[in-house]
């Protein structure tokens, strides 16, 4: 792109967006597991070399960073992503927000380090906040150039742009671990990691953003109600974390960050990747007309057969996993994995459905929903993590997920003119086959328990459980599917695909 482009052009042909869409999300549910896979082998390294403590500390820090860049944030990206017309204005206008609001943020953080230190009874985030600052300031002058390859659902593109500084920055995290054994291994990873992301972003697109204001407007007009959604749902989201600092410690901090870590993976690594090609799709089927229902009720489909095992598999496996993976030290992390395991399968109606109504511009009904959540977990956090110690935390977790898919239901369901069938089809077998294999398991011994025994002996038995348990699933599911007289669905496509894969090879 030159300096004479007047406009960034997004060329969608109806027929193809579904399959963009899903071209896209799987280049970025790929981004995800290669970052995953790369980040899940340095954990296993460091936290051989590293404390609870070390953990907890980063951690607290990039709360408070995340925290106020929230509360700093205009959602740039999302607004030239959704914008008709995005001209060289509206991009330049961009690079300035970020920009200041990224100096602005670091500044704050500098000013605010002491204090914040004191808060938490640590000394140590002082000095961990200062270089986090820096590294803060400069990422903010990546170049804007590289939100187009969302918007011409490239994520191809923006696959090498996300895992190549990561696997250069492991070069420093590890290393450093071994050097210093304390929590700068983290930070160094952490600050190189945005270093090399900047540079990466001018590497990879021509574009060359300038200072400019003449394109805010357009970006203000739906970047503020994202916004006020991003920081009701900081809020939420990292309020566990300060209450747990504040009362706990952050060796807590550390082992319930972990916990929630591993839990999370189905989600944070098939949903929310998903999800954010699916918002760039939904965006497109907007701009043809459609209102993306019919593409909501089949990725849902898909999200239950592919999350639902995994997740409640986590569950029941989290003892071996969390002693072979990590050590006796990190085992308080055992049942938050288990109690947020199982939750985890609630909330894909929410996470899809918020992604289809920011790109209809649906904000307020947005906001509304995440200040109720917010709101429903802060009182929750409250009351049952000093009853409950962090175990409270994923109690609170759990109970929130529940409220707002419920909100999220009924309001999708409105909005959208759905009836609650068809999404009840869509994820109904895939639940049942996970309550079988969970229940096989269980009976085993094999889930839900602590397995005594040597490491050898734990190995053998997370190998049979996770075995067993992809059998036993695949075989419900597909008995269940045959029942049901094969229904279009999830099941259908995957047959559909093996069969495909089968003769091309």
């Amino acid at each position: 792109m030159d300096d004479n482009d007047t406009e960034l052009k997004t060329e969608v042909n109806s027929k193809s967006i579904l399959s963009r869409t899903v071209k896209g999300a799987g280049w970025t549910i790929g981004w995800r597991f290669a970052t995953r896979a790369i980040g899940f082998c340095s954990t296993l390294i460091l936290v051989r070399l590293l404390t609870p403590e070390d953990f907890g500390i980063v951690t607290l820090a990039v709360g408070f960073f995340q925290a106020l860049d929230a509360v700093a944030g205009f959602g740039v990206e999302g607004a030239i992503i959704r914008a008709d017309k995005a001209d060289r204005a509206t991009y330049d206008a961009g690079f300035t927000i970020n920009v200041v609001r990224g100096v602005f943020t670091s500044a704050v953080l500098v000013a605010f380090a002491i204090p914040v230190a004191r808060f938490f009874g640590n000394a140590h985030l002082v000095s961990v906040i200062y270089v986090m600052a820096a590294g803060w300031a400069i990422s903010a002058f990546q170049n804007v150039g590289v939100v187009e390859f969302r918007r011409q659902l490239a994520f191809d593109k923006e696959f090498k742009m996300q895992i190549i500084p990561r696997v250069l920055a492991l070069a420093v995290t590890i290393p450093a671990a071994f050097v210093w054994h304390s929590y700068w291994a983290l930070v160094a990873g952490i600050v190189s990691t945005r270093l090399l992301t900047v540079g990466l972003s001018y590497i990879m697109h021509p574009y060359r953003p300038r200072f400019g204001i003449a394109g805010m407007g357009q970006i203000f007009g739906f970047s503020f109600w994202e916004w006020i959604i991003g920081l009701l749902n900081l809020i939420g989201g990292r309020a566990d974390s300060v209450i747990i600092g504040r009362l706990l410690g952050a060796a807590a901090v550390g082992i319930y960050g972990v916990g929630g870590e591993i839990a999370s993976l189905p989600a944070s690594e098939i949903v929310s990747p998903l999800c954010r090609a699916l918002f760039s799709g939904f965006v497109a089927e907007r701009r043809e007309g459609s209102d993306g229902s019919e593409t909501m009720l089949r990725v849902l489909s898909l999200l239950a057969m592919l999350t639902f095992p995994l997740s409640v598999g986590l569950s029941l496996v989290a003892y071996p996993v969390i002693k072979l993976g990590f050590g006796t030290e990190w085992l308080g992390a055992v049942p938050l994995v288990q109690v947020l395991g199982v939750s985890a399968m609630i909330g894909l109606f929410s996470a899809v459905s918020e992604a289809l109504f920011s790109a209809h511009a649906w904000l307020k009904t947005i906001i509304w929903m995440s200040a109720a959540g917010m709101m429903l977990r802060l009182l929750l956090l409250l009351i049952l993590i000093p009853r409950f110690g962090i175990l409270g935390g994923a109690l609170a977790a759990a109970i929130m997920s529940v409220f707002q898919e419920a909100i999220y239901l009924g309001t999708g369901m409105r909005r959208l003119k759905i009836r609650i069938g068809p999404i009840l089809a869509g994820v109904m077998r895939p639940a049942a086959a996970v309550a079988i294999m969970a229940a096989i398991l269980a009976w085993m011994g094999l889930g839900w328990t602590d397995w005594n025994g040597g490491d050898a002996q734990l190995g053998r038995n997370l190998a049979a459980a996770t075995g067993l348990g992809a059998v036993i699933y695949i075989v419900s599911l597909i008995v269940l599917w045959l029942v049901a007289g094969r229904p279009k669905g999830a099941e259908a496509d995957a047959f559909s695909i093996i069969k495909r894969f089968a003769h091309i090879t």
